[in-house]
């Protein structure tokens, strides 16, 4: 699914105009976007929850060489679905 495809479910099941549409579902994805890259976590009820987490340094190897090395710690965001989301995908 793309942002395109959830304009149109919108814009089908409302009758907004796609433009006004656009424009919700940019702001919501930029506050997103702005709340995790200030430290913070988002928590949609009933979704999961998004965090940025650091990973540490740590040392990779490459597979076809078996050369070492070294990877510098990096920020990465983590989901984590919540329990009725998890009940719903196992069909609970």
């Amino acid at each position: 699914m793309t942002k395109a495809d959830i304009v149109d479910i919108i814009h089908q099941k409302y009758g907004l105009t796609k433009k006004d549409i656009i424009g919700i579902v940019d702001e919501m994805f930029i506050q997103l976007k702005t709340t995790l890259l200030e430290g913070e976590s988002v928590k949609l009820s009933g979704f999961g929850n998004f965090d940025v987490k650091i990973r540490g340094r740590r040392i990779g190897r490459n597979p076809k060489t078996g050369v070492e090395k070294i990877i510098p710690p990096r920020a990465v965001v983590s989901f984590k679905p919540s329990q009725l989301f998890k009940d719903e995908v196992n069909g609970k």
